[in-house]
């Protein structure tokens, strides 16, 4: 008796009230091993991986519907706030890597064991919801995707999209690097898509530089904070904090001091790297929509719509191609790691496990739900701005993964010397400030119009 007492003073020591459940991804966890010898970039690149999966869910076709909106409207303007937002995501991701790393656990399994029961049931349900939403979005791009690829209807589409369950077990038991390679392939394929896009838009150097620097009205011009927040709310996935918490531990590093350090170092550098090609393509999407649309006085609010106008804006077919191509590749990667963040979330909060197909199916049902008869009713003008509403409610949630995980990161009884700094302190909670007042203003303002 006294043995078991004496390990739940330590947990408590440790600022933990409970002893660590099963770890999250059972199947995977410390899968893949780490070299203890070779040089740096051989142990670098043992843990480069999880930042892809991380960043895919930064540039899913939720952000294109936000970003194809602001460029058209304020040309480059709002370049500011996809960098930004962007900045804020490799801060809070770099978070999200270290505590799964220190604590070994999951920010799911981190809420459950802090919170009281029914705060943690309803952290879990605004996750659910987001990841519903999130899955939503995907769901619509890739539907959008198949119609102007294929010609296949939209309400066909949306139907179709629930048998990419069988990709994604596929791969499951392939194993986890195989995830990890396939979505490294498709960000490789949407970078390349825009990379020959920009080139043939040929874009104003000196104005897209005008736009990485904020402006005074996007805060005064209601309409431009809008979609500033939707740009947040599409950028800054809450899932992906609890995702990125728990596939940082498929590395089999050292328990250790000094084995712990290097994974953190690892991981950060490669989700800050993996992020920074998410910014590229979320620029590129409201550059593309700048120096295409903005110019014509064309508000491209509708996907479809710019997959149309591309061709005979930009002159050649390749364009328009290229860009569905693009978001094909863009709603498939997403489909996959919120599959992966669902079970997660599932399994943290609850501590209850289903097999993933089973998981996979449950979410699809929930989201391909509203799609089906938004799209039977309203077309594809319904679809577009269920896409941007669904960013909307991403950006509600996103406070409840962020004030967690920086408030954990910042204990010292939790992370012992692993603890955030002060400079980190500050900067996340200015982050998870930043986050909460843009979201009361959308409130206020949504609530005005």
């Amino acid at each position: 008796m006294m043995s078991s007492n004496s390990e739940q003073e330590a947990i408590h020591k440790l600022g933990w009230h409970q002893k660590r459940d099963q770890p999250s991804l059972t199947e995977v966890y410390r899968s893949m091993p780490v070299p203890k010898k070779g040089n740096w970039l051989r142990k670098f690149m043992a843990f480069v991986g999880p930042g892809y999966l991380v960043a895919v869910g930064y540039m899913d076709p939720g952000n294109w519907a936000t970003d194809l909106a602001g460029g058209s409207m304020f040309g480059y303007t709002l370049l500011s706030i996809v960098f930004i937002s962007n900045i804020m995501a490799m801060v809070l991701q770099s978070l999200s890597g270290k505590l799964g790393i220190v604590t070994g656990r999951d920010l799911a399994q981190a809420c459950r064991d802090h919170y009281s029961k029914p705060i943690s049931y309803m952290l879990w349900i605004l996750c659910e919801l987001a990841i519903i939403a999130c899955d939503l979005a995907e769901l619509i791009g890739t539907a959008i995707a198949l119609n102007l690829l294929f010609g296949i209807p939209l309400l066909y589409g949306v139907i179709l999209t629930a048998l990419d369950v069988l990709l994604i077990l596929l791969l499951q038991n392939k194993g986890f690097r195989y995830i990890e390679a396939f979505v490294i392939s498709l960000i490789a394929l949407i970078g390349g898509c825009f990379l020959i896009e920009l080139l043939l838009a040929q874009p104003s150097i000196y104005q897209i530089a005008q736009g990485f620097i904020p402006k005074k009205e996007i805060i005064t011009n209601p309409t431009m904070l809008y979609i500033a927040i939707g740009i947040l709310g599409a950028t800054v996935m809450p899932h992906n904090l609890y995702l990125h918490s728990s596939i940082v531990q498929t590395r089999k590093y050292e328990q250790t001091e000094y084995g712990k350090r290097q994974a953190i170092r690892f991981a950060t550098l490669d989700s800050t790297v993996a992020l920074f090609f998410a910014l590229f393509i979320n620029a590129a999407i409201l550059i593309l929509a700048a120096a295409t649309f903005h110019p014509m006085g064309k508000v491209v609010d509708d996907i479809s719509q710019a997959y149309h106008l591309l061709a005979p804006l930009i002159g050649t077919s390749l364009a328009s191609i290229l860009f569905g191509l693009a978001l094909l590749a863009s709603g498939q990667n997403s489909t996959l790691t919120g599959t992966l963040a669902g079970q997660i979330v599932m399994e943290g909060f609850l501590n209850f496990r289903i097999a993933p197909w089973l998981r996979r199916l449950i979410t699809r049902l929930l989201a391909i739900t509203p799609a089906i008869i938004v799209t039977a009713l309203y077309g594809a003008k319904g679809t577009m701005q269920l896409l941007v509403l669904s960013q909307v409610v991403l950006s509600f949630q996103l406070p409840f993964a962020v004030i967690p995980l920086v408030q954990f990161t910042s204990d010292r009884s939790k992370m012992g010397i692993f603890t955030n700094s002060n400079w980190l302190k500050w900067l996340s909670w200015f982050i998870a400030l930043i986050i909460i007042v843009l979201n009361i203003i959308l409130l206020i303002q949504t609530f005005h119009h």
